[in-house]
């Protein structure tokens, strides 16, 4: 009897900035994985934290994955991600986010597509994201949050679907073939700034890979109490608009696509805030909070066009 044929080698990046606690509890169920020890690397790249990141992955000094931290000083997600990249020493790459909690199997789930793949056709897998809140879920904005569910096994997805990049997994040969992360798109410290997942994705696409979902690599993403205020919900929405203006901008077709933005996005500005104040008026004040983020959302679009057009992030 031949050999089973050995286990590749996975490397994990967790990209984090000023969230100790939280990646306390990822590194506790990602140091536990169901991988030999020796074809498992676990990294934490810290984007400049100023809190007690570093004495946190010394905690797990003795687990039976023991983490690395890697200081990345370059400010933003993107520059985080690619010094994991760099940093790799795996046949697979899966970038994690850092407030993540997920089953002993999730690496094994996510690197069985890579497996199978004699023709080496894939070139991103990504895993289910179900957002979990430990602090409740006020009722005006749960409609915005909802697992994934692309299908429920795994498979290719078609062009209108992308994984997140809080559980995506990649081989490490794909990006020789299509380049790292843009670091003009995601997050810089506070900024919400996203979209350089999705745009590593199309590129990948456009490399004709194919693009997986593995709902058995799923994970829960911890959304506390901070992320589920109107505040937060109507600075997520405008820079998400920023973002999607300034992907846009690398692609084919941009003129065309700000005016009718432009000009869209002016009418929704005007019309959700005279519905908003409508709604203030008869006394509707979760409905009011959700046609103002639309209307900030609109916002983002307007502010963020005559930058891209100038050339301005």
């Amino acid at each position: 009897m031949s050999d089973p044929k050995p286990l590749p080698r996975v490397t994990v990046a967790i990209c984090t900035y000023n969230r100790a606690d939280f990646l306390r509890q990822t590194l506790t169920g990602m140091t536990i994985q169901n991988w030999p020890t020796n074809q498992l690397e676990l990294l934490v790249i810290d984007n400049n934290s100023t809190d007690t990141t570093a004495a946190v992955v010394r905690e797990f000094a003795h687990a039976p994955h023991v983490p690395r931290h890697v200081l990345e000083t370059k400010q933003g997600l993107d520059h985080a991600r690619n010094r994991g990249i760099a940093e790799a020493t795996g046949e697979i790459i899966v970038l994690a986010d850092d407030d993540i909690l997920m089953e002993p199997d999730w690496v094994r789930q996510l690197a069985a597509p890579f497996m199978a793949d004699a023709a080496k056709r894939i070139g991103c897998v990504g895993g289910e994201v179900v957002p979990v809140f430990p602090d409740g879920l006020p009722e005006w904005i749960r409609e915005w949050h909802a697992p994934l569910a692309f299908r429920s096994d795994a498979g290719p997805l078609p062009p209108r679907d992308s994984p997140m990049g809080a559980n995506i997994a990649f081989p490490k040969s794909v990006f020789a073939r299509v380049g790292v992360f843009s670091t003009g798109l995601d997050r810089k410290g506070a900024s919400l700034f996203g979209g350089g997942d999705g745009e590593m994705v199309r590129r990948i696409r456009s490399a004709r890979y194919e693009i997986w979902f593995a709902p058995a690599a799923k994970v829960l993403h911890q959304m506390p109490a901070s992320r589920t205020t109107f505040r937060y919900a109507a600075r997520h929405a405008f820079d998400s608009a920023r973002s999607r203006v300034a992907d846009r901008a690398t692609r084919p077709g941009a003129a065309g696509y700000y005016v009718s933005r432009f000009i869209g996005n002016s009418l929704k500005a005007f019309g959700f805030a005279l519905l908003a104040l409508a709604n203030v008026i008869v006394a509707r004040r979760d409905a009011a909070k959700k046609t103002l983020v639309r209307a900030w959302r609109s916002c983002g679009y307007l502010d963020q066009i005559p930058r891209s057009l100038c050339g301005f992030i």
